[in-house]
Order: structure tokens, then C-alpha cells, then sequence
């Protein structure tokens, strides 16, 4: 059950946008997220990369993590790495996860609250369950997603933002059938908390079975929709999506979802979706491992300056004898 919720009905309502008169964007392409393991050896699922990414623009990747129930001893999470050229955006829905960054950024990410590391031209982080989450076991479930930058800002300073789950901006469908949370940009002129290079709306909403959620959309922003838990449809033509497909849209000015009547056991809320799209930044992309750039021979240099311990240095605390190389 995801950590923040309200009262619908007390909360700023989205417009009601007739059906008749306004231009919806209608379902380009329905993707089924793939399975891949990361870090320490944890399940993702992945619809993008893999769909064109040119309809994702600006975004690089979306990892959708769990949800599952861990053992004592089971949690996993991604030991120090570097990034450069993006940022990486990432969601707790439940549970908890503690990020520790070369700049000095970090803290635990738990139950609604969100990390917005911003490599830039370079970091190395590290993100791992807390030690009372692999002691006991415990739910978790969040989302990562990669926001590219422009060629003008892959080589910004790095940044961290941490973005508590009391700070995520609430409204409600027009009808009090849906919940959304606003992480970052802008829905119907309410601001998200999170600061953003590249303009974007990411949003996660909670949709009750059998509920609509009519949203503007800007014209010049991409828009994608993906289903976390439970059934639904999108777009004018009512095409079903369920847990783990992402829909790309098309052009237009609206977006129109609906949850399905009846939800399965897994997901007692609602249709549980995330809403994301953003203005195409439309540059080449090079991109290898953990290191997003625009040519060849930027990648090439990414990596000398990581092996040359220009991309940062793990804090004295957090050393390991492991950990030398990267230092």
C-alpha cells in the first residue's frame, strides 16, 4: 500500500475535461517491462530502454523495483558506482533504501520520500537497504528513473535533493476517484517539490476501480503512463494496461485513464500508476553502463576520469578494502 495517501475530497481538484471536445493523446505503442538483475544481484522490471527512445525523450531508463516481501537477509541493494551525464531519480514507494553519494548528499529514502541525485559531471553513490531492513525482512517496493540532460548540462556541478514524502504536492481527480502525487514539474499549474534541469511531470497516482482520471497535458512533452499494480485502461480508445506495461502516447493536448471495475488482490488501493513525460531534449545519445554522454569519445573519457578518481571519492567512513579501486 503506497505510504502516502488522503482524503480526496480535501484536496485541489484536477479540471473536469469533457470527453467531446478535447484533443486526447491516443496509445502509440504498449511495452511489456522486461526482467533484469542489478547491483547486488536484485529483480527490476524494465519497460525503457527497449522502447524507442526517442518517444521516452528525455528519459533514459525506468526500473521498477519489487514490490516483494524480503527474508531476514534477503534485501540487496547497489554497492558504490559512478554516474555522469544524468540524473537519476529515485522513488520509495514502501520500505527504505539509504543513499550515500561522494559529495556528501544522502539519507534513508523510505515510504513515499524521494532522492534526486543529480550526476552531472560526476559522482560515485551508493545505494543499499538500511541493516534493519536485511536484519528483519521487510516490504519493499520503489522506482528508479533516469532523466537525461542537455549537452549544456552534462558537465553541471552535482547535486542531491532530498525530497520527503510530506513535501509531494496532492490533488485529486475532478471526481475524488483518483489520488495524484505531484513529485516533480508541473500539473495544472500545481508545482511538484522536485527541481528539475530538464522540464519534466513525473507524478503516481492512485486510481479506484472503476474511478477516471482526465488530466491536461502539455503539447510539447512527451507522455508515457506505467502501471505499478492493477488494471486499467488508457487513452480514448480504453486500450488495457496492467502491472508492468507502459504505454507511449501521442501528440495531443489530454490525458484520459481508467482503473478496471474490479482489481486484483495484489493491489487493494486502487490502480496504482506512474505518469511521466517531458519536453524531448533531442540530441544524439552515447550512452555505456553508468555513463550517459552525447559522443563516443565522451564515453571514452567518462571512464578514464573514473579510473583516474576524477568523478569523486568514497567518503573515508565508507571505505572498504573492496572499495580502494574506486578511491
Amino acid at each position: 500500500m503506497p505510504a502516502i495517501t488522503a482524503d480526496t475530497l480535501t484536496l485541489p481538484r484536477l479540471p473536469n475535461l469533457p470527453e467531446s471536445v478535447t484533443t486526447w493523446r491516443g496509445v502509440r505503442r504498449v511495452v511489456q517491462a522486461r526482467k533484469f538483475l542489478e547491483g547486488e544481484g536484485f529483480q527490476v522490471r524494465r519497460p525503457f530502454p527497449g522502447v524507442d527512445l526517442s518517444l521516452a525523450d528525455p528519459f533514459l531508463l525506468l526500473d521498477h523495483m519489487g514490490a516483494v516481501e524480503y527474508g531476514p537477509g534477503e534485501a540487496k541493494g547497489a554497492p558504490w558506482h559512478p554516474h555522469r551525464g544524468f540524473e537519476t531519480v529515485t522513488y520509495m514507494i514502501d520500505g527504505a533504501m539509504q543513499h550515500t553519494d561522494s559529495i556528501g548528499g544522502g539519507g534513508l529514502i523510505t515510504d513515499g520520500s524521494t532522492q534526486w541525485m543529480t550526476a552531472g559531471a560526476g559522482i560515485l553513490h551508493n545505494e543499499v537497504p538500511p541493516p534493519e531492513l536485511v536484519a528483519a525482512g521487510g516490504l519493499f517496493h520503489g522506482v528508479q528513473l533516469w532523466v537525461n540532460l542537455p549537452r549544456t548540462l552534462k558537465m553541471a556541478q552535482p547535486r542531491y535533493q532530498d525530497i520527503a514524502a510530506r513535501d509531494a504536492r496532492l490533488l485529486s481527480s475532478d471526481d475524488g476517484g483518483a489520488l495524484v502525487r505531484v513529485i516533480a514539474g508541473e500539473l495544472d499549474g500545481h508545482q511538484g517539490p522536485g527541481s528539475t534541469y530538464t522540464p519534466i511531470t513525473y507524478l503516481h497516482a492512485t486510481v479506484n476501480a472503476g474511478a477516471r482520471l482526465a488530466m491536461p497535458w502539455p503539447a510539447d512533452f512527451t507522455a508515457m503512463v506505467y502501471v505499478l499494480s492493477g488494471h486499467g485502461t488508457v487513452g480514448a480508445q480504453r486500450r488495457p494496461l496492467d502491472e508492468g506495461q507502459l504505454a507511449v502516447f501521442g501528440g495531443g493536448e489530454a490525458l484520459t485513464l481508467r482503473a478496471a471495475d474490479v482489481q486484483p488482490v495484489n493491489s487493494p488501493t486502487g490502480w496504482e500508476i506512474l505518469v511521466l513525460g517531458g519536453r524531448p531534449i533531442n540530441e544524439p545519445i552515447a550512452r555505456y553502463g553508468p555513463f550517459v554522454m552525447n559522443t563516443r569519445q565522451e564515453i571514452i573519457q567518462a571512464f578514464e576520469d573514473y579510473e583516474a578518481g576524477r568523478l569523486g571519492k568514497i567518503p573515508a567512513a565508507h571505505r572498504t578494502s573492496a572499495d580502494e579501486k574506486l578511491s
